[in-house]
């Protein structure tokens, strides 16, 4: 495979955002986009028309307009593991094949939740779902940006091991009137198997005579949760070649398509669609999650940076920042090429972030005057999300976009404590609505943006094999391993000689 050349990136002539935008009044047009609802800004970013063309030639040598027609054509583009990526294919955008089983299996769980809503598992109030991972942290943010309003059902997602998450989410639950949705791909995955048995007893407890017939289980291996003790009616299928990052637009956004109503499921699948459309179609130079990707590329390739930001200023996606934080690190936290040969070049950087305006007086600190260069994204909805006065969602705003200013801006002083130096990147998404069509767009624009980002790195972004170490030595510390001298004694000191 072609190897990326950054030295073009990194000889681009380096000039400030101030000078940037003094030599160039359409600035803010050239390095704007607007897709599904969605208004994108990059212009206090530091990419250029030159830097621009220069990705673009960057991205033809890597192949990226090949491969995303690989991923939607439902190629083997998860070259590691052999399989193909068909995430797109739940939300319409993919091989024909592909698409037609996505919508079987959705009109399968539209069944489930039509006799659910009938009351053919008895009277439900209460969902609780357990999974871990993608198969928790898709529905989590579903079900907390667009559920706050629904009145359908209560929703606990459970994905820590911990009992004291399972004890917090079941506590004013009535196990009669409750399901639980057990998500895991292989239905093998052992914290996820742990907190069922726990659900299964806790049901038990509660009266329930056939706790298994409360269960519905969310995965790719149908035999093994029928195994389990599921009945086949009740198991809820989606294809291997989903990922479980990528997998809330299968069966693992039950809960969510459960809580908020199937009509609001389908807004979200359509609104994701429009994305891949958006992305699958639009040239390279004027394609949002292309853009969005070359200037994550700039900063960690030409200046270094380490980390990215994103705060959401908007209560209703809190959990945003730990959804991507899985969704990037866990793509593209490489350091092989796809090819299986070391990389000498950054690859994702680290993802964190938060919520406005409460970051601004935790992290902004360092953002604004710290040594370290952080690129920011901020998010932002037109629309408020609540009934109070407007004053709150206008200060909301004007902080997000004041922050924004104040970064590039700077502000010299005779107290250098008190000095900012400036010339500190940022990109806006200005959201019209938060509603389930546009959060479906905004999430697929995420997922576009890592493959992108993987392919100009020239990794796969489709495994995962980082996570299987620590828990394969879990077990074997389970069944009496040796380790350490340091481990060892701290299993001593937590467990008793």
């Amino acid at each position: 495979m072609a190897l990326p050349d950054w030295s073009p990136i990194r000889d681009l002539p380096r000039q400030t955002l101030a000078q940037l935008f003094e030599g160039d009044a359409n600035r803010v047009a050239t390095l704007s986009a607007d897709v599904a609802g969605i208004h994108f800004d990059w212009s206090k970013t530091h990419l250029t028309r030159q830097a621009v063309q220069a990705f673009t030639t960057l991205a033809e040598q890597m192949g990226l307009t090949a491969k995303r027609d690989a991923l939607f054509a439902g190629e083997a583009i998860n070259v590691t593991e052999g399989r193909a990526v068909e995430h797109t294919a739940q939300r319409g955008e993919g091989s024909p094949e592909s698409v037609a089983l996505a919508k079987g299996f959705h009109a399968r769980m539209r069944a489930l939740i039509d006799a659910i809503e009938a009351e053919a598992l008895g009277p439900v109030r209460h969902i609780l779902h357990i999974g871990i991972g993608g198969s928790a942290l898709g529905p989590d943010v579903l079900v907390d940006a667009l559920g706050r309003d629904a009145d359908r059902y209560d929703v606990a997602i459970v994905s820590n091991v911990d009992g004291v998450a399972l004890e917090e989410a079941v506590k004013n639950f009535d196990p009669a009137a409750t399901i639980v949705a057990v998500a895991s791909k292989t239905f093998t995955t052992t914290e996820t198997m742990l907190n069922a048995e726990s659900a299964l007893a806790w049901l038990a407890e509660g009266g329930v005579e056939d706790p298994y017939g409360k269960v519905i289980a969310l995965t790719a291996a149908p035999e093994m949760a029928i195994e389990w003790g599921v009945d086949e009616t009740r198991v809820l299928p989606f294809s291997e070649s989903v990922g479980g990052r990528y997998s809330l637009w299968s069966s693992i956004g039950f809960p969510a398509a459960l809580a908020l109503g199937w009509t609001a499921f389908e807004e979200m699948l359509e609104g994701a669609a429009e994305m891949d459309r958006h992305f699958r179609l639009t040239p390279l130079a004027e394609n949002a999650p292309v853009l969005a990707a070359f200037a994550d590329l700039y900063y960690t390739q030409a200046l270094g940076c380490e980390t990215r930001a994103t705060f959401a200023y908007d209560e209703r996606l809190r959990l945003l920042p730990s959804y991507l934080q899985q969704l990037e690190m866990e793509s593209n936290g490489k350091r092989v090429t796809a090819d299986g040969e070391p990389v000498d070049w950054p690859t994702a950087p680290i993802t964190w972030g938060g919520v406005g305006t409460d970051a601004q007086h935790a992290v902004f600190q360092l953002l604004h005057q710290g040594t370290r260069l952080v690129p920011v994204e901020f998010i932002g909805v037109i629309e408020p999300g609540d009934v109070l006065p407007e004053a709150h969602h206008r200060q909301l705003l004007l902080n997000m976009l004041a922050q924004g200013a104040a970064l590039m801006a700077g502000r010299d002083a005779e107290d250098k404590a008190r000095a900012y130096p400036g010339n500190r990147p940022s990109s806006t998404l200005l959201l019209d609505d938060l509603d389930p069509r546009t959060l479906g767009a905004l999430l697929a624009f995420y997922e576009q943006r890592t493959f992108v980002n993987a392919v100009l790195l020239g990794i796969n972004a489709f495994d995962q094999f980082g996570v299987e170490l620590g828990k394969e030595m879990a077990k074997a510390a389970d069944q009496g391993g040796t380790f350490d001298a340091s481990t060892t004694d701290l299993m001593r000191r937590a467990f008793g000689a």
